[in-house]
């Protein structure tokens, strides 16, 4: 298997730190540097990735943790709950539902909301910026699909606001103490010791490690809740794992996170369920050479969590190679999805 991960990531001039899961048990295989000016190898213990919006269903899991810990109290809230309580000056927010921000349906359209706007953001200047950002631009029809960062920015703010706490400590205590997760950090509170990825692109001059881009501490700020969360594909794999065994949600908790009402794709919640078999997600930063994808079965027994930071080509290519290995790891089981992954590319000014 090793062999085969890495010979298919080199034909494609490919490199990444990857985890295949095959019969229930995870396996890292790594290929290239993570960092190829100090020959800091892709899979070394010091790397931790940028995850995008790989981190939305961690996002969307604790606000269905919150709204189970507020169901018998007057802060009760569900799917149907409209924003304005949280949101009372921002446009048509009468007219959102908690929902429709987690299945990307809000009818939300602001733009640039990965343009990296060159100063480092608190969580709440991060926010309020959506805020303004949405009330000076169009948008359309609640109800309608449009992926756009901006849902779940809003989300980030209603963690905050319910909880009155900030999304970091909501994000350590829930996620990273609850799991013990060694490798998992927001951007700001990644030690020294740690260090983030370059990103590359490979030529047709058949050149490796161009274009280096590496994603800014001014961007990440930009991003709480929606894709200032670095981590590694193995701590990832145990994310997904705690997303029904109790440790963040339980399998009923997931069914609802993965089922809500407003969904008009199979998007909801940070994640694509294509048929209640598989799960998957895309996720990039725009102008860095960053694709992480993961494709699993919902029972977790098979899949794949892809972080890759080199790519010769688009999402789709970047999907192709790791169907590949899919097909390697257990034949034609991912045969009747769909592979509409984090529709991100439907409308760029969604970024």
């Amino acid at each position: 298997m090793r062999n085969f991960v890495r010979n298919t990531l080199a034909q494609n001039n490919t490199r990444g730190s990857i985890v295949i899961i095959k019969n229930g048990q995870p396996q890292q295989i790594s290929y290239g540097y993570a960092w190829y000016g100090k020959k800091v190898g892709n899979g070394n213990d010091n790397v931790v990735y940028p995850t995008a919006s790989l981190q939305k269903v961690v996002t969307a899991a604790m606000i269905i943790q919150l709204m189970n810990e507020n169901w018998h109290t007057s802060q009760k809230f569900t799917q149907n709950t409209k924003i304005s309580r949280w949101y009372p000056n921002l446009k048509n927010a009468d007219n959102i539902t908690i929902g429709q921000l987690m299945t990307h349906t809000s009818g939300i359209q602001a733009t640039n909301t990965e343009l990296d706007r060159g100063k480092v953001l608190s969580e709440n200047d991060a926010i309020n910026w959506a805020i303004d950002n949405t009330n000076n631009g169009t948008q359309g029809t609640p109800g309608t699909y449009f992926y756009n960062n901006t849902n779940y920015l809003l989300l980030a703010g209603i963690i905050i606001k319910i909880s009155g706490q900030s999304y970091e400590n909501n994000f350590n205590n829930r996620i990273i103490n609850k799991l013990g997760l060694a490798n998992t950090f927001l951007y700001q509170d990644i030690p020294s010791w740690k260090t983030d990825p370059i990103s590359y692109v490979w030529n047709n001059g058949k050149k490796n490690y161009q274009d280096a881009e590496y994603v800014k501490k001014t961007l990440a700020s930009q991003l709480p809740g929606a894709g200032n969360m670095f981590t590694t594909p193995m701590d990832y794999y145990k994310i997904q794992l705690g997303l029904t065994n109790g440790s963040i949600l339980s399998k009923s908790d997931f069914y609802y996170l993965t089922h809500l009402k407003s969904a008009t794709t199979n998007y909801s919640g940070g994640l694509h369920l294509d048929d209640d078999h598989t799960k998957s997600a895309y996720g990039s930063l725009s102008n860095t050479h960053f694709g992480n994808w993961i494709k699993m079965t919902t029972d977790n027994r098979y899949g794949i969590i892809m972080f890759l930071n080199q790519v010769s080509g688009d999402e789709t290519a970047q999907k192709n190679i790791g169907t590949k290995i899919l097909d390697h790891i257990k034949p034609r089981m991912f045969d009747k999805d769909n592979n509409q992954d984090d529709q991100d590319l439907i409308n760029i000014s969604g970024n």
